[in-house]
């Protein structure tokens, strides 16, 4: 019985492994090594790659193929200066030889030499029979330069090489978005679709790019033809959702979304988003159901626990949001967007220790927002920590250089510390910057705001009533 290319492969892959195990030394033919340690770097096996390039080579040490390999190996274990040796020797031998250029650009790539490297990819073109990959590795090297409109034209030169290159689409579908090309990315997709109208994956592509046009008629329409083409396209079914979503139209929304839960694996995007359905049409218990299941399946999702708590929040039931958003910050306290919920939801229920350590920690995140500075300092005035509030207003003027805000409450402060030149440079200031937050004043620091001296300098600016 002759057997199919794949049993070949099969069988030699179990020969090899078993020889690996027993220690005995089997022959293999090039093109069975070729194949095993082609199967081994799809897989990512790469030290049984190098077992079989070793092997393979002690078998056959002039197969410019098996040596090719070795390169790709070596370049991929940084290991570039063996590589090139060994490369310039083979480019004396095979200098027809595309991948010899290929790994060539490959090298030159992990150099950072990205401009050469284009060059050499531009030699291999006139010899490839396979233009497809060269122009891919082209717009690749443009894409490390940032060069987008060429990237684009050279994925473009890929795709008409090979229509059913999905990964050169998405790459010119990269290029247009970065450059904002909404517009022309339609008029390419749509002379694309005009040779190929059963693609599923240009269809997307022409949905998303009119959702973000907010034509969403005209998305709907294409997320239908996306599933008319496929009708187990998930991608497609999870857009058109969100076009619904849009439109107002939630019942059907969570129709396509449940679509998606039955064709595969059900996904947290899916279940976060239906209960996002199920909130706006006031069906509550359905609606925390869903963000339930949202962050079983996936609990680092951080929009999830966000949903439960803000659903909380909205309710005014601050505990229950309390322990929702403390169970988020358990699985991934890194995370700013917990914190500022935190905070939010202690300085409600009047625990403002934990407000305030709520902020901190948002600050120490990143999370620099004037809102954040402001609120933390409001509670450090609250507890009585005016130093570290002052240190905090400091730190905010860093980042809020001219803000009245700042201005007027670290004019509050220094007046409560007895330190008057610093009050008046700042409440001058404030006045100068915005007169209207003098309120600042009069609301959190009454006392310093009575004071004569300080509404004399106030109406200077403003007529009090």
């Amino acid at each position: 019985m002759q057997l199919s290319h794949n049993d070949e492969n099969n069988f030699s892959l179990s020969r090899f492994e078993s020889m690996l195990k027993t220690n005995d030394v089997l022959f293999f033919d090039s093109a069975e090594f070729e194949d095993i340690i082609n199967y081994y770097l799809e897989n990512g096996k790469f030290a049984l790659a190098k077992k079989a390039v070793k092997l393979g080579l002690a078998q056959h040490p002039t197969s410019t193929n098996l040596k090719l390999f070795k390169i790709e190996i070596l370049v991929f274990e940084d290991k570039l200066d063996v590589a090139e040796s060994m490369l310039t020797e083979l480019q004396q031998l095979e200098s027809s030889n595309e991948e010899v250029y290929i790994q060539k650009a490959q090298i030159l790539s992990k150099r950072d030499r990205h401009a050469k490297a284009i060059e050499v990819l531009e030699m291999a073109l006139d010899i490839t029979l396979d233009p497809a990959e060269i122009y891919s590795l082209i717009g690749m090297e443009h894409l490390f330069l940032e060069d987008f409109e060429n990237a684009k034209f050279s994925f473009m030169k890929c795709l008409e090489a090979d229509e059913e290159d999905y990964s050169a689409l998405y790459n010119i579908m990269y290029c247009f978005d970065f450059l904002d090309q909404k517009t022309e990315a339609i008029e390419y997709l749509n002379m694309y679709l005009d040779k190929n109208p059963y693609c599923e994956v240009a269809w997307h592509q022409v949905g998303k790019q009119y959702f973000d046009l907010k034509d969403y008629d005209k998305a709907l329409s294409a997320f239908d033809f996306a599933i008319i083409s496929d009708d187990y396209f998930i991608g497609a079914y999870l857009e058109k959702g969100k076009v619904l979503e849009k439109l107002g139209r939630y019942h059907e929304a969570i129709e396509n979304y449940r679509l998606t839960l039955e064709l595969d694996d059900p996904t947290s995007f899916a279940y976060l988003r239906i209960g996002k359905c199920f909130e706006k049409l006031g069906l509550n218990e359905l609606a925390l159901k869903h963000y339930k299941d949202c962050v079983h399946e996936d609990p680092l999702l951080d929009k999830g626990w966000i949903a439960i708590t803000d659903f909380y929040i909205k309710k005014k039931n601050y505990q229950k949001a309390l322990y929702y958003i403390n169970k988020a910050i358990n699985i991934d306290e890194e995370n700013v967007l917990y914190w500022k919920r935190y905070a939010k939801i202690n300085n409600r229920l009047k625990f403002y220790e934990e407000a305030e350590r709520g902020y901190k920690k948002s600050l120490d995140l990143g999370n620099y927002e004037l809102e954040t500075w402001i609120r933390r300092c409001d509670i450090l005035i609250d507890l009585g920590e005016f130093d570290t509030a002052i240190q905090n207003l400091n730190q905010a003027l860093e980042f809020y250089p001219d803000t009245a805000e700042i201005e007027f409450r670290l004019a509050g402060l220094y007046f409560s510390h007895n330190q008057g030149e610093k009050a008046y440079f700042h409440l001058n200031k404030g006045l100068q910057l915005d007169a209207e937050y003098y309120i600042v004043i009069e609301e959190l620091f009454p006392q310093i705001f009575n004071r004569k001296s300080v509404k004399q300098i106030i109406n200077s600016f403003i007529n009090l009533s």
